[in-house]
């Protein structure tokens, strides 16, 4: 069935462009008509004067996500507006493209007009383009001020009426363009129940599941009448298409995984991971801390701030050799290897330029760690990874090629394992959330101890799927049903 358009305004008068195939409406009507209320497949583009709370804007979109239909802007995006610090934190994922855009501008402040996705000016359509995949909004006025770099002031929705009078000629075809693009896709074969987006980054040398396995993610998701979609950071504008959401591109707090996590959610739909499991588990110091109070075993731990520097180890604690790490360090980067003092000043001078806080642990040499995967509270898989060869870590950056960098893997029946290391790194696990983790243990001289718990973790055909095979992903994606039927 064909998607229906519909655009909603306080006075339908005010629209005067010819942009094809699209309903205008006023507000009135679509919050009280009921064949608003039974329309199936429709997109509505609300251009109220105000998108404040509770404001006739507000109900547009509340009441489109209510009837299944998908309002732009959503109430999440109408949120984001009224946050300075969620404006700034999301237009952080587009810095490089705001500098570059705004270099030649004369003066301290700047005005950005944002019409359907585009501005009117060749050298800040990049921006326009940018701003609006993240604040999706039809009409946007953007307000920029350089102090050492140009920042975003504020970014808030504009009404028809308040666009210069300058820029009204560009507008009719502006807004043609823009709704000519706005079609369903093609119509499906099979009917599926729901639609599950998975997060992918096509470029990532090292992603947390390789080809074969995202392939049999999908299998298992269609054997329960779900359809996946690969979806990429470009993507961002689309998450209300959706079910649900599935991250399988390496997470971090500043980078548009959490952007994707907290957008979807704010939606309504089914994330994994979830934007708390994100923050949590990408910083070691959130780690150490919960892990302490929890009184579960884990090296030796110290948080570093600045004046370590000017501090004997000793008087620290500490003992070489020393592992340092970045609070948000992932895969092995932004972990490293203090064997005597020079080299302890030398990390700790370059790791403090990335951050106020670092983590110093007791070195624990073992020829292997164990992995726990868990979900829903449960033991998913149990693998040994071993330490690369002739390094400390199972993985050594250092090396050009993949086989030369990673340690061999071995995977064993979860009932196999020794249950004190699965019953430990399922309460580890059970500490960040229900979601999909991944946690790392070492056995030292029979005692075990969490090294950290993973949101995103490994799941590669071969390797993680070895005991469980296809099983393994239909588990996974039965937990994502359930969730959506919840």
């Amino acid at each position: 069935m064909p998607i229906q358009n519909v655009i909603v305004l306080n006075q339908p008068a005010h629209w005067r462009f010819d942009v094809g195939d699209v309903e205008v409406t006023s507000a009135k009507a679509y919050l009280t008509e009921r064949r608003y209320a039974e329309m199936k497949h429709a997109r509505v583009f609300n251009l109220c004067r105000s998108y404040r709370y509770q404001s006739v804007g507000y109900y547009v979109s509340l009441l489109a996500a209510a009837r299944g239909h998908r309002p732009i802007p959503t109430v999440a995006t109408m949120q984001d507006f009224r946050s300075q610090t969620i404006i700034r934190t999301i237009a952080e994922d587009v810095d490089a493209r705001i500098q570059k855009g705004l270099a030649s501008v004369e003066g301290r402040s700047f005005t950005l007009y944002i019409y359907f996705g585009q501005s009117i000016h060749p050298p800040h359509q990049d921006i326009a383009r940018a701003l609006y995949n993240l604040f999706q909004a039809p009409l946007l006025k953007v307000q920029f001020a350089l102090t050492t770099k140009w920042l975003i002031q504020q970014i808030s929705p504009l009404s028809l009426a308040l666009i210069p009078e300058a820029d009204q000629a560009h507008l009719p075809r502006l807004a043609a363009v823009y709704f000519a693009r706005k079609r369903f896709h093609p119509p499906r074969i099979q009917q599926y129940d729901y639609d599950l987006g998975i997060l992918i980054n096509p470029q990532e040398a090292n992603p947390p599941s390789c080809k074969r396995a995202l392939k049999k993610f999908a299998e298992a998701a269609e054997k329960l009448n779900i359809e996946v979609e690969w979806v990429t950071r470009d993507d961002y504008n689309r998450l209300s298409e959706f079910d649900a959401l599935f991250i399988r591109e390496t997470t971090a707090v500043n980078h548009h995984t959490y952007l994707f996590s907290r957008r979807a959610h704010a939606e309504g739909l089914v994330v994994i991971d979830d934007p708390w499991s994100i923050l949590r588990c990408a910083n070691k110091v959130y780690l150490a801390e919960r892990l302490a109070l929890a009184k579960l075993p884990a090296p030796k731990t110290t948080i570093l701030q600045r004046d370590a520097l000017k501090q004997a180890p000793e008087a620290l604690g500490i003992d070489f050799p020393c592992v340092i790490k970045q609070p948000d360090s992932a895969f092995s980067h932004g972990v490293v290897l203090a064997e005597d003092p020079t080299s302890w000043r030398r990390e700790l001078a370059a790791l403090f330029e990335k951050s106020d806080l670092l983590i110093a642990q007791e070195f624990m040499a073992s020829p292997f760690d164990w992995r726990v995967g868990v979900m829903d509270g449960r033991p998913l898989y149990v693998c040994r990874y071993y330490m690369a060869k002739g390094h400390w870590q199972i993985c050594n950056w250092s090396r050009s090629r993949d086989d030369q960098r990673f340690g061999k893997d071995e995977s064993v029946p979860v009932d196999h394992a020794p249950p004190a290391v699965v019953q430990t790194a399922v309460r580890a696990a059970n500490l960040i959330g229900d979601g999909l983790y991944g946690v790392d243990l070492k056995e030292i001289d029979g005692k075990l101890y969490v090294i950290e718990i993973n949101d995103n973790p490994s799941i590669d055909a071969g390797v993680e799927d070895a005991v469980l095979k296809d099983e393994l992903y239909l588990t996974i994606m039965r937990s994502i049903l359930r969730r959506i039927e919840g």
